[in-house]
């Protein structure tokens, strides 16, 4: 019998992720490999698995319009346990810091399965920033056994907190390979406003935002801080494709409203976002996500939160963290159309996340964990 590693994922920025570790480990025929998609992201990973070529051994259903965080947690937590149950694997694999990640990595805890991390490590040290994501991290870090971090910075926090330095394994982050994969199969066309932007020689501003933490004031006051930087100027195109939380669009949309070159738009499947990314002049943001995947591109970008837990951008000098004040956004944003030096040099800044060959690290390890629970 095969050893057997189950992958949970919840979102569609989890998906994205640990896509190029499923590819490694199906191919892998010595292994069993179980994929779970818990449903709190329905009908958003089609494109996904589409892209990366898999589909979900298992769909759980956790999704309930209008449901906090309590009980999403609980109704992930009683459906992955249910599988676990069921399928028994010998390895549970989660990733990053999504409340459905740490309520897997519980209840595989509870059922005496080992638990690996992705993306382990990140810290902002901040319980309430980013929020809940933070708590989330934490909490995995204690459970886990085997720790993928994406770069030694974060392996050293692990190891600062007590882990076994044997279970810790720097590995780069899964994110570049699945940007350089998307990219490397000819990512689709721009929409007709965003391309005819570029073509008539407007820099494109590409715009994200939907962090919980930034919901009561935050969003509403970055995407004034943009609109303000923008509104007489005819050199520049705002494309922001918005989350499809009714909250996030109602915090943003006002500021954008009457301006003709703003297109507020749905989200993005990743192809086209990875495109997006490409062609952007800059980016403002408070994903954590595209602090990685931008650096890459030489594509600076301005984080709109207070802490973020992955400070090696910064330090390389690919973004720059700017909270979500109106008046430091608009003059944030402003500096960045305006002054060469500053942005050739944000766009120079080497990519600190990795070489597009983790899930191959990831892969190896797995290998080894299960062959050693199984010798």
């Amino acid at each position: 019998m095969n050893p057997h590693v189950m992958v949970v994922f919840g979102t569609r920025p989890e998906a994205i992720k640990v896509a190029p570790v499923v590819r490694r480990l199906r191919a892998d025929h010595s292994i069993d490999t179980t994929v779970v998609d818990t449903g709190q992201h329905a009908g958003l990973l089609e494109p996904v698995y589409a892209t990366f070529g898999f589909d979900p051994d298992e769909r759980l259903d956790v999704a309930v319009p209008g449901q906090d965080l309590t009980a999403l947690a609980t109704r992930t937590m009683t459906a992955v346990g249910g599988v676990i149950a069921r399928r028994r694997p010998d390895l549970v694999l989660v990733h990053g810091d999504t409340s459905a990640a740490a309520v897997t990595a519980l209840a595989a805890h509870y059922a005496h399965v080992e638990v690996a991390h992705l993306e382990a490590g990140l810290r902002s040290a901040d319980l309430w920033s980013p929020w809940p994501e933070e708590a989330n991290r934490r909490v995995i870090g204690q459970l886990a056994s085997v720790h993928f971090a994406p770069t030694q910075r974060a392996a050293d926090r692990l190891l600062a907190e007590g882990a076994d330095a044997a279970a810790v394994h720097v590995t780069g982050n899964t994110v570049i390979d699945a940007l350089l994969h998307t990219l490397d199969a000819a990512p689709p066309a721009l929409p007709a406003p965003v391309q005819a932007a570029l073509d008539a020689g407007r820099r494109l501003v590409l715009v994200t935002g939907h962090r919980r933490e930034s919901w009561e004031t935050g969003l509403a006051d970055t995407a004034a801080g943009i609109a303000d930087t923008v509104r007489d100027r005819d050199d520049v195109f705002v494309w922001a494709p918005l989350h499809p939380n009714p909250i996030v669009r109602a915090a943003i949309e006002p500021a954008f409203a009457g301006l003709d070159h703003v297109l507020v738009d749905a989200p993005l499947d990743y192809p086209t976002f990875c495109r997006a990314m490409q062609a952007a002049h800059c980016i403002v943001t408070d994903s954590g996500g595209v602090q990685e995947e931008a650096p890459t591109l030489g594509t600076p970008v301005l984080v709109t939160r207070d802490t973020t837990e992955r400070p090696e951008a910064l330090e390389a000098g690919a973004s720059r963290l700017i909270g979500t004040d109106r008046a430091v956004v608009r003059a944030e944003l402003a500096a960045l159309l305006d002054d060469d030096d500053r942005y050739r040099a944000m766009g120079r800044a080497v990519n600190p996340y990795g070489d597009g060959r983790a899930a191959e690290r990831v892969h190896e390890v797995v290998r080894a964990v299960l062959g050693d629970r199984a010798a």
